[in-house]
């Protein structure tokens, strides 16, 4: 079994909607879960399996909750060497080249920070999909098979 933190950043609670189906599948598929909605630098450090689900609001930016996490990691730079982490973003393609730019900035981040991404970052758009589920199910699903235990 395996715990899986969870940072979750939402503007009008759509990535907090989204968290609680995809806890749900976590959790039935055997896995724990630590929700973090405020987090720290110790929540990262602590984590073994990283999961972002994040919004995007304005031009790209990243939700109020999450905004002074990113900074503090970018300013510390606490290196996440092997950490596995997975970036589901949330956006509106209408808005160009910003869009699902929070979940873009902390999978760019990681990177720098040398976690390792498990496939691809999943990135979801209102404009198409109004129920994230159900674009998020399949990829969580595949995501969760290629999780180091």
């Amino acid at each position: 079994m395996t715990t899986i933190s969870i940072f979750v950043g939402s503007v009008y609670g759509g990535a907090e909607r989204l968290s609680d189906n995809v806890i749900d599948a976590i959790e039935q598929a055997g896995h724990s879960v630590n929700l973090v909605d405020q987090p720290a630098i110790a929540d990262i450090q602590q984590a073994t399996h990283i999961l972002v689900i994040t919004s995007t609001t304005g031009q790209g930016d990243i939700p109020d909750n999450l905004a002074g996490f990113f900074n503090e990691l970018n300013s510390t730079f606490p290196m996440l060497t092997t950490k596995p982490y997975g970036i589901i973003a949330m956006g509106d393609r209408s808005y160009g080249d910003t869009f699902c730019g929070a979940g873009r900035s902390f999978d760019e981040l990681f990177r720098d920070l040398q976690a390792q991404p498990i496939g691809h970052r999943l990135e979801i758009d209102a404009g198409e999909d109004f129920e994230p589920w159900q674009v998020t199910e399949s990829w969580l699903k595949e995501w969760l098979a290629k999780l180091p235990l």
